[in-house]
Formats: structure tokens, C-alpha cells, sequence
């Protein structure tokens, strides 16, 4: 890694630092390891910035600067150092998400000048599984096609409205978060189980990289709760995934969920980490 400065924004010149820093824990950072597998380090082609803190012994932590701010493998110094940029640069992400430890000590940073936020949520289960999952997958869940678009995209909405407390379609009639449902059907990680034309289970894997699968948006139809589908379907999507070579696949999930948990504790996931939270 280039020491121009101990903070900046990297390029694909750091790759080799990056994967390294990356590979400690590649079951939490699935995302950003994700992300830079497939569109390396320039900024307009990974869709935002990596920002790296350097030391004399190497790459201390970097931290992802796009739609959600993502700090990695951080040490104290980091995350000032990150906290003091992204505080003069002011908020451009909806969330700070990853490592709880790390996310909350960014905040603790940030709270001041950020202004309050929508919610914060300190204690995610970080959950992985790397064998077969202890129950019966549910045999109705497929893969999502393109034809599926229509009736996958209520289901995501509600989803995200229920988890998050906004609407993805306020800002723009939904048109992004549409997109984003079509890429991620396209590339095969949107999954569903439907009921005629209704979609009574969905979840997607959110996140890819080439040795780990992170699923997000898991959702039952309100009428269909209480009847097994979604530990059968998350075992499913997990089936798919490792299928599909990954070693290991992990969601994360609040604290405060016990029927969540139970859930998947059933399918046989474990907790491995804790992740945290804020929202905007």
C-alpha cells in the first residue's frame, strides 16, 4: 500500500493490502468483500469509496463510503481518522452498519454532528452456517426469474417498510429499489415461494463473494406466519447458497426477535459476531 497519507481514498493499486485485511474475517465482510471482488477499488466503478487508514506496519483499516458507511478490520486510530473525514465530508449514507464494537465507536464520533438518528440498533446477531441445514429445506422455494419481478417487488417493499420503518419507494415511486430487486434476481440471489400469484416467502442473498453468501430481506406474508415457512424457506436460500460453493452463509438479525432467532437457530445457524446498526 502507497503511504501518501495515513488516510485516503485507496485504488486498485492496494488490492493485494485490501484482500489481505479483508480475508481475516471473511464471513463479516462478505459485503465489502463482495463488492471489491467484483468491481476492484475505483470508486465510480465500485459505486463509492474505500477509504484506507495506513500505519508503518500496513493497511490498519479501511471503510466503505457509499450508500451505507461500513467500517472494517479497524483500529482505534482508524476510526477517528475515518470519523474525522466523514464528518467533514458530512452524511451522505443512509446506515452505518458492520462490526458493532466498530460501528458504535464511529458513531460516538459522529452523533454530535450528524444530528439524531431515525434508530439505532446496538446488538445484531451476526449468525453463520457452513454445513447442511438441520431441517428440510422448504422444496417450494426457487430461484426468482425476471417474469417474477412483478410480484416479487410488493413483497420486498413491505419487507423493507416493515424492517426498516421507510418506505423504499418514497423518493423516487420506487424506481431504484426496483432496479436493485431486478439485479438481484438477475443474478440469481432473489429466492420466493408463491401461493397462485401471491408470494408467501422471499429473501435474497444480499451480499456475494466468492467464498461466503450473506442473506437479507427474509419476509413472510402476514397470512402465512406461524407455519414453518420461514425457518423451511431460510434453510432453502442457505441450501441454494451453499450449493452454489460458497463455505459458509450468515445473516444478521435484531437482538429483540426471538422468533427470528428460534428460527434460525432451528435451520442450525450460529452466532458468530455482533453487528450494529444506525440508521438515517
Amino acid at each position: 500500500m502507497r503511504r501518501t497519507s495515513p488516510c485516503r481514498v485507496l485504488d486498485d493499486k492496494d488490492l493485494p493490502d485490501v484482500r489481505a485485511l479483508l480475508a481475516r474475517d471473511p464471513v463479516a465482510n462478505v459485503f465489502v468483500a463482495g463488492r471489491v471482488e467484483a468491481a476492484g477499488l475505483d470508486p465510480w466503478r465500485l459505486g463509492a469509496e474505500l477509504w484506507g487508514y495506513a500505519t508503518a506496519e500496513g493497511l490498519a483499516g479501511v471503510c466503505f463510503a457509499g450508500a451505507n458507511l461500513v467500517p472494517v478490520g479497524c483500529s482505534p486510530a482508524a476510526l477517528t481518522a475515518f470519523a474525522d473525514r466523514a464528518r467533514r465530508l458530512g452524511r451522505r449514507c443512509s446506515s452505518i452498519v458492520g462490526d458493532a464494537e466498530q460501528v458504535l465507536t464511529l458513531w460516538r464520533t459522529l452523533a454530535a454532528s450528524w444530528g439524531p438518528p431515525r434508530e439505532v440498533r446496538p446488538d445484531q446477531p451476526l449468525l453463520a452456517l457452513s454445513a447442511p441445514p438441520l431441517v428440510l429445506p422448504d422444496p417450494l422455494v426457487r430461484r426468482a426469474a425476471l417474469a417474477d419481478l412483478d410480484v416479487v417487488f410488493p413483497a420486498a417493499v413491505e419487507m423493507f417498510t416493515e424492517e426498516v420503518g421507510v418506505s423504499p419507494v418514497e423518493a423516487d415511486g420506487g424506481l431504484l429499489y426496483r432496479s436493485r430487486i431486478a439485479e438481484l434476481i438477475l443474478a440469481g440471489r432473489s429466492f420466493l415461494r408463491t401461493e397462485g400469484d401471491q408470494v408467501v416467502f422471499k429473501a435474497e442473498l444480499g451480499a456475494v463473494s466468492r467464498s461466503n453468501a450473506q442473506i437479507q430481506g427474509v419476509w413472510v406474508h402476514p397470512d402465512w406466519r406461524g407455519k414453518g415457512l420461514g425457518t423451511a424457506g431460510t434453510a432453502a436460500v442457505a441450501a441454494f447458497a451453499l450449493g452454489d460453493g460458497v463455505s459458509s452463509v450468515s445473516l444478521y438479525v435484531n437482538s429483540y426477535n426471538a422468533p427470528a432467532r428460534a428460527a434460525y437457530a432451528r435451520v442450525g445457524f450460529r452466532q458468530i459476531g455482533t453487528f450494529a446498526s444506525i440508521l438515517f
